[in-house]
């Protein structure tokens, strides 16, 4: 999860799998969660929450105090997981429960230790599915090249897939193609650089824009805001994206 206006967020890794654990406390404000091109399991409001994919910009309204914990999911990982493209879960937020069936001791109400209980649900998850390892490769290496910035001609070359096959195979393991994935990405490096200090003409360039202006244009298609709006509502932490 990416996200900005919020008092406090902190990240991790869990030690039983190694995913990324992070902690949200809010500030009573409105949270701005922003696409970043992964999936998430996440303690809210009590509930046991998979938050796909996201192609736009997100807004959760919470109270002060709240805490939401998550683990991201590696690429491809929840789709394979949950047993669902992550198209159909593209925008949405979906409780565990209505996705796969668990012990009841692991769908109940948030426990005193919520990362450690993300990490056994994960690894209750990981049996059950017992997932092909060659899919999970798959999709850390387009999510790589994507990082990176190819097209997507060079994605599916690389990967030796036609165009066709790997918008479908990013449908399935993204919940949107590689084209959307890249433009994700891309914003988030800008937004990174930026962060560090540069100006916003430098980070575009960095980041592989053409200049400032395409740079604030993805950035509005992307999330309604310019890059100064996100920035502004940004708290100075680092982001995954």
């Amino acid at each position: 999860m990416e996200s900005a206006g919020v008092s406090s967020y902190t990240t991790g890794r869990g030690a039983l799998t190694g995913a990324t654990l992070w902690r949200v406390v809010s500030e009573g404000t409105e949270q701005h969660v922003l696409p970043d091109g992964v999936m998430d399991l996440m303690w809210f409001d009590g509930r046991l929450v998979v938050a796909g994919p996201d192609t736009r910009a997100m807004i959760a309204a919470t109270r002060a105090g709240d805490v939401t914990w998550g683990l991201q999911f590696a690429p491809g990982v929840a789709p394979t997981l949950l047993g669902v493209s992550a198209r159909e879960l593209t925008d949405q937020r979906v409780g565990l429960g209505d996705l796969v069936t668990l012990p009841p001791r692991l769908l109940g109400s948030p426990p005193n230790d919520a990362a450690e209980s993300l990490e056994r649900i994960v690894m209750a998850l990981w049996t059950r599915a017992d997932p092909e390892a060659s899919t999970i490769r798959l999709a850390a290496s387009i999510d790589r090249a994507a990082r990176r910035g190819l097209r997507v001609h060079e994605i599916a070359e690389r990967h030796h897939l036609s165009e066709r096959s790997l918008r479908r195979v990013s449908d399935r393991l993204f919940g949107y193609g590689p084209k959307t994935l890249t433009s994700i990405h891309r914003l988030h490096h800008a937004l990174r650089v930026a962060r560090a200090g540069r100006s916003l003409g430098d980070a575009a360039l960095a980041a592989g824009y053409a200049d400032q202006a395409h740079l604030n244009r993805e950035a509005k298609r992307l999330t309604g805001r310019t890059p100064v709006a996100l920035l502004r509502l940004d708290d100075g932490r680092p982001t995954d994206g």
